[in-house]
């Protein structure tokens, strides 16, 4: 008789098995040192940032639990954007263009000293204006601003070195087609070159309204033109890669394109609805809310009609999860952003928490989400070494259940919160009421940080080799 226990095997595995990441034949340690430098500095502030907005959430539930100016909630709010924004997701962004750009160039990068110029100027404007921040020196009440403008030209120098270092790739490229990454990638650079000139100069800002008007094309330029082109062009690299199958339609990529250089534009004021800002610039930026529905649909419909049929390919990924959620955190949360824009619904949720919970949906959920996507399958890659797929299979689950604990908690109590405004409650009658869930909010993103921790660990298991040699000069030149 068989014995049952022996059909039975000696252990299972926690997880399903994920297939293994192909090596890059050609690896150039120089650009992969260089690559994860950047990822290194950026998820140092990735931690540094999300410390600090853990600790204001729980601020929220205990507002006494401490005294320290350095440590108010005034100062501390503009280190955890400041910080998230141009320390974390802008440097592992440039990091993963880094790659992408000279891959799809067939040419590698014009100048790796240039690259590295880059990254200490960046590294040095987050922490400089960190500091400043919290000893209270700032730019004022202008949100994603909060640098003064000598912090700030230094990111913007850093910031146009790298441009011109991919600008120089392109135009070297060993290919006569332009990839549809780098139109993204590099829309994103020339915009976001061009709106830290105009956020900064103040000729023009004279008046209260006039600096309202440019803080609003600000703020939301500096979300649709710098982090969406960027992750999005970044997603039409590494997505028909790793699923090992062509972009669905290059025409559908050229038509979101155009329409987010032609309709993002023109929206920043849909944060000022109701403000003493001029009707019609109210109206113009509600319609072109409107106008983005085309973008999301062109985007969104693109990179789902390349996962069709690949949906096993992405369950026995590691990577490709974070990417599914960030497509369609990017269509879902974008076009909660156009319903924000209308008239009726602006003044129940505007100045409320639910503003809050779609700030996270659309930074943390569509564009951090991507950048994790693209980073779990590039690295293994270019050194080697993977994560244990158990710990990013708990980094995918903390950070998603945790950044859904934390929106949900928000988006109902910031529409009840609105509401009791409208109905002329006394206002500490709301802020009674949001307590309980701003208690979720401190849970969530409790979640939201300990998976970045197990991040920063899975991506110091990736580290390159530090007894990898490095590839010969004539090697490199002989690929230029």
């Amino acid at each position: 008789m068989v014995n049952p226990a022996s059909l039975l095997p000696a252990s299972r595995s926690a997880v399903v098995a994920k297939a293994a990441v192909e090596v890059a034949p050609d690896r150039d340690t120089a650009a992969t040192r260089l690559i994860y430098a950047y990822l290194g500095s950026a998820t140092f502030w990735l931690l540094v940032g999300t410390l600090v907005g853990a600790y204001l959430g729980l601020k929220f539930a205990t507002p006494d639990i401490d005294h320290i100016p350095w440590l108010s909630y005034g100062r501390l709010r503009p280190v955890h954007t400041n910080t998230v924004f141009w320390g974390w997701a802008s440097l592992a962004m440039i990091a993963l263009a880094l790659y992408v750009v000279p891959k799809t160039s067939r040419r590698p990068l014009h100048s790796l000293p240039l690259a590295w110029v880059s990254l200490g100027l960046i590294n040095a404007a987050v922490l400089v204006g960190d500091l400043l921040l919290m000893s209270g020196v700032n730019n004022g009440g202008q949100e994603y601003r909060e640098y003064i403008w000598p912090v700030q030209g230094v990111f913007a120098l850093g910031v146009i070195l790298v441009t011109y270092n991919m600008i120089r790739t392109i135009v070297g490229r060993a290919i006569e087609e332009i990839y549809i990454s780098n139109w993204y990638i590099m829309g994103g650079f020339l915009w976001t070159v061009a709106l830290m000139v105009i956020a900064y100069v103040p000729f023009y800002q004279q008046t209260g309204i006039s600096e309202t008007v440019i803080q609003g094309f600000y703020m939301h330029m500096g979300v649709g033109m710098w982090f969406t082109p960027m992750v999005l062009g970044l997603t039409y690299y590494f997505l028909p890669k790793l699923l090992n199958k062509p972009i669905y339609s290059y025409s559908l990529g050229v038509l979101a394109f155009w329409t987010q250089m032609v309709f993002y534009s023109m929206i920043g004021a849909h944060h000022f609805i109701f403000a003493p800002t001029p009707w019609w610039l109210q109206t113009v930026a509600i319609i072109f809310s409107v106008g983005m529905i085309v973008t999301l649909a062109a985007g969104t419909g693109n990179f789902l009609m390349t996962m069709k049929g690949s949906f096993r390919t992405v369950a026995r990924s590691y990577s490709l999860p974070f990417i599914l959620v960030g497509v369609i955190a990017y269509f879902l949360f974008s076009l909660q952003g156009t319903f924000e824009a209308f008239r009726s619904l602006n003044r129940v949720w505007h100045f409320t928490n639910f503003t809050i919970a779609h700030s996270h949906l659309t930074m943390y959920g569509f564009v951090v989400f991507l950048i994790w996507g693209g980073i779990y399958g590039l690295v293994p890659r270019l050194t080697g070494r993977e994560p244990s797929h158990f710990l990013a299979g708990v980094h995918f689950w903390f950070a998603f259940v945790g950044v859904a604990i934390y929106t949900i908690a928000l988006m109902v109590g910031g529409t009840m919160q609105g509401m009791s405004w409208i109905a002329g409650d006394a206002f500490i009658d709301s802020v009674t009421m949001m307590a309980p869930f701003w208690l979720w909010r401190a849970l969530g993103g409790g979640l939201m940080f300990l998976s970045h921790l197990i991040f920063a660990y899975n991506l110091w298991c990736m580290r390159p080799s530090p007894h990898e040699r490095r590839r010969p000069l004539e090697a490199q030149e002989a690929m230029a």
